[in-house]
């Protein structure tokens, strides 16, 4: 089998493994299970992937280098603050609405049972998130004069909780409802209250960074 050929059956099992955390809420998917979905045998799964695990781990892999790849760009291309944050934000719940299968490992709710590295990997996608908001409040700080209403890392991690909430608001609804219904009107609203140039009438709040 060529190198072409063990990756497109690689893509297979990965595609058939998100396909099924789409269609099957609640239910453990079994190696038999993807087994039977990709139309191979569970060997053959193991000639691709050592465990199970591996291939959540795949899949996380996927989901890292695709956001972080674009969230670098946004860092590196012009724009102010609020612009910048609305990006990264949108970013993140245009991949989970296109993606709702990713979306239950996102949440952790696929993860329940499986290998603990799992769960501390994408808590780790997340903080790394969070991480790249706070670099881009304090560029703003800095080279914009911007003074968040609140403390930068306060800040950083509320716009992150919001677009969590929406992520697993729409894993709750069985993929009905968009992540991105109303982020529109709701990021004016948070834009507005929370964020304010320097030298404006608005008196910030500050709390504490870490």
């Amino acid at each position: 089998m060529t190198r072409e050929q063990k990756l497109s059956r690689r893509d297979q099992i990965l595609q058939a493994l998100a396909r099924m955390l789409e269609q099957g809420r609640g239910q453990r998917i079994t190696t038999a299970a993807l087994a039977r979905e990709v139309g191979v045998s569970e060997a053959a799964l193991y000639r691709h992937f050592p465990s199970k695990t591996r291939m959540y781990e795949a899949l996380i892999e996927y989901i890292e280098q695709t956001l972080f790849e674009r969230v670098t760009l946004i860092i590196s291309e012009p724009g102010d603050v609020d612009e910048r944050c609305q990006r990264i934000l949108t970013l993140l719940l245009i991949f989970a609405d296109k993606n709702p299968g990713l979306c239950r490992i996102m949440t952790g709710e696929a993860l329940t049972g499986e290998h603990e590295r799992l769960q501390n990997r994408m808590g780790q996608l997340f903080e790394r998130l969070e991480t790249q908001l706070k670099q881009v409040l304090r560029t703003g700080e800095i080279e914009q004069h911007y003074r968040p209403a609140i403390g930068v890392s306060a800040l950083a991690n509320l716009l992150m909780a919001t677009a969590e909430g929406r992520i697993g608001q729409y894993v709750r609804s069985g993929f009905r409802h968009s992540p991105q219904k109303h982020w529109e009107d709701q990021w004016q609203l948070l834009s507005a209250h929370l964020m304010a140039e320097a030298g404006s009438s608005q008196t910030p709040r500050h709390g504490a960074d870490t």
